[in-house]
């Protein structure tokens, strides 16, 4: 199994860098993420997302699909992607500590 250590942490991960148990979900995951998505600032918005994202996989048991990121987050999806540039699967769900989403390439 491949992890990531970062600040005393130790994340297992997929091939893709996706966080494997969601429980281990943390500030410190955030912020590795922030870094590699190169986000200066983590704005109320990406915490918004975040939040969204997160309840969504608690009550479904799955990451929404990204063409679903809209009717769950209430964004639209061209302001996502402007807050996570790899786009609201490889970016905002990833940082979320959640799956890689269905559809995402």
């Amino acid at each position: 199994m491949k992890t990531i250590e970062y600040k005393g942490a130790t994340y297992p991960v997929d091939e893709e860098g996706f966080l494997l148990e969601a429980d281990l979900w943390d500030s410190n995951w955030v912020d590795l993420i922030r870094v590699q998505e190169d986000i200066d600032e983590m704005t109320e918005d990406h915490h918004e997302v975040l939040k969204l994202l997160r309840a969504y996989h608690q009550e479904q048991g799955a990451p929404p699909r990204v063409r679903d990121m809209t009717t769950v987050t209430g964004f639209k999806l061209k302001y996502i992607y402007e807050l996570f540039p790899s786009g609201p699967g490889k970016g905002a769900c990833k940082m979320a500590g959640l799956p890689k989403p269905e559809g995402c390439a």
